[in-house]
């Protein structure tokens, strides 16, 4: 099974590559769920790891139905991402109906070819999700990053379940969403998907001074033992696996 982690900054980049992650995520912003990294920020990590590189093409936090300025931004920046030699782009955009904007998001996926692409969990705001499944098929686009349309992954997995069965491999289901290392055999198990999505990241409390004032700002990070642990979760034995999901 495939391990994507998420990350935002560099040292937590070398930390999922360590802990045997087969590609992270990069993105800024996580307490906004994600939005494109820096060019600067894309270039260090690119210099740190060996392995797949995606960066998340996302001009701001909130919903995924961008204006035309915001569009170009998108088209852009992807290009400032194949610039730095990264190996796959994440986005995704939906018309004001909730729907897969199919014809915008392929555009922006004939800008990013070769590289690879996944549609982000754009997908789970989508009001019917088979319908979805379609539509981003239709885009070309490799996979999708979907918890479902449920808070995380476990509560998902019925419908994951039944995405990764009508994909029919026509495109990779890559579950993402509260999948850590006691939940992610079972979650393999009982949807069969190829590939799962984690941040695995631990906050911190962090204190700046600006002024006279202390604010405080909540920082993330990856550590190469929970990877491992991660990895290891989903490695173990069948006769270990059956047991989680009679548990």
């Amino acid at each position: 099974m495939n391990v994507e982690i998420c990350v935002d900054s560099v040292e937590s980049a070398i930390a999922a590559a360590r802990g045997g992650a087969k590609r992270v995520e990069l993105c800024s912003a996580l307490s906004e769920g994600g939005i494109t990294p820096s060019a600067g920020l894309i270039a260090a990590v690119r210099a740190a790891i060996n392995i797949d590189l995606f960066v998340i093409v996302r001009p701001r936090g909130g919903d995924f139905v961008y204006s035309e300025i915001e569009f170009e931004v998108m088209r852009r920046d992807i290009l400032e991402a194949k610039a730095r030699n990264v190996d796959g782009i994440v986005l995704g955009t939906l018309t004001s109906d909730f729907e897969v904007d199919v014809e915008r998001t392929k555009k922006l996926v004939d800008v990013a070819r070769p590289l690879g692409i996944t549609f982000h969990r754009a997908f789970d705001v989508c009001t019917n999700l088979e319908r979805a499944l379609e539509d981003v098929i239709a885009t070309g686009a490799d996979r999708i990053l979907t918890s479902g349309g449920a808070p995380d992954a476990m509560r998902g997995m019925e419908r994951l379940a039944q995405l990764q069965e009508k994909a029919r491999g026509r495109i990779s289901i890559m579950a993402g969403g509260g999948i850590r290392p006691l939940n992610v055999r079972t979650l393999a198990l009982k949807t069969g998907v190829g590939e799962v999505h984690s941040s695995l990241s631990r906050g911190a409390e962090e204190s700046t001074e600006l002024g006279s004032s202390q604010n405080g700002r909540r920082t993330y990070c990856v550590l190469e033992e929970d990877v491992r642990a991660f990895r290891a979760a989903i490695e173990a034995t069948p006769l270990d696996l059956e047991t989680d999901v009679r548990q």
